[in-house]
């Protein structure tokens, strides 16, 4: 869903773009630069890192057991072209829109602080379902103590962060805006 709004404002901004070209406007001008700030703000604190991160963990849990994050009996209902676009398609994918779309940062720290936001937010999500339903959503959670549940959520929280920093040195690297 991230992915998709995400893509769906780089579409947005584009065609605000070249429909406002040669237009006077200020106030359109004004609008459009909301819109890049949304779509800088949306690529740097969820599309790159959360998208990095689902496919890495995803596809590293997957080969170790694919039964604790997408059990066969998905198979049955799930087409592997789904899969394959909630799982894989999402990195190619930021990857071409870093490398065709300059993007501005927030600062480091208001960036972090907006990934640890969304981290917690989605593990207090997670925790949620299984309180209302005694259902964990990813199955590798039933295997964890209460204890090592902890540890696991806070070493999320530190590789999503990771992801972040990660993003934001590739985009200086790409767009050579450090020098």
């Amino acid at each position: 869903v991230i992915q998709a709004v995400f893509f769906g404002i780089c579409v947005l901004t584009d065609l605000s773009s070249l429909l406002t070209r040669g237009n006077d406007s200020q106030e359109q001008e004004r609008q459009l630069k909301k819109l890049i700030s949304l779509r800088d703000w949306m690529m740097a604190v969820l599309a790159f890192p959360v998208g990095v991160f689902v496919v890495t963990m995803f596809w590293s849990i997957y080969i170790y057991d694919r039964e604790l994050v997408y059990p066969k009996l998905l198979d049955n209902f799930i087409p592997a072209w789904l899969n394959h676009g909630m799982h894989t398609t999402v990195l190619p994918f930021v990857l071409i829109e870093m490398r065709t779309t300059h993007h501005q940062y927030p600062s480091r720290s208001c960036g972090l602080a907006a990934v640890c936001t969304f981290a917690v937010g989605y593990i207090l999500w997670v925790c949620w379902i299984h309180h209302v339903t005694g259902v964990w959503v990813y199955p590798l959670l039933e295997h964890l103590s209460p204890g090592v549940k902890i540890i696991f959520f806070a070493a999320v929280t530190v590789v999503i962060n990771v992801f972040y920093l990660v993003g934001e040195v590739l985009n200086n690297y790409i767009w050579d805006t450090q020098k």
